[in-house]
This record gives C-alpha cells, structure tokens and sequence, in this order.
C-alpha cells in the first residue's frame, strides 16, 4: 500500500475538504433550482397521487 509521507497528510487533508466543499456547492444548488422551479412540490404531488392510487386498488400504469 502507499503511504503518504508526512508533508503531505496535510495536502490529502484539503482536497478531502475541496471535494466536500464542491459536492455541497453541486447540493445547493440542485436545492435552489428544485425549490425556484416548481419540480419538487410537483414530484411530491406525483408521488403521493401514486401511492395513494396503489392504496386504492389501482393498478399501475
């Protein structure tokens, strides 16, 4: 296995943090085009008329 030398723990260390901070950046901003578009109140409605369906009896399709 390779083993990182001791002056570069640190290095390892912040592209760990870079990464993190990229992935919530990409979160974020999947949240902000959700909310402001309209798609997640729809998806629910979408979702909860399906289930709601299948409790009934309805076949799916």
């Amino acid at each position: 296995m390779h083993r990182l030398r001791d002056d570069q723990l640190g290095q390892a260390t912040a592209e760990y943090a870079l990464v993190m901070l990229a992935a919530a950046a990409v979160a974020l901003t999947l949240i902000v085009w959700a909310t402001t578009s309209g798609v997640l109140p729809e998806f629910f409605s979408a979702v909860i008329r399906k289930v709601t369906s299948i409790a009934n009896g309805t076949p799916l399709g």
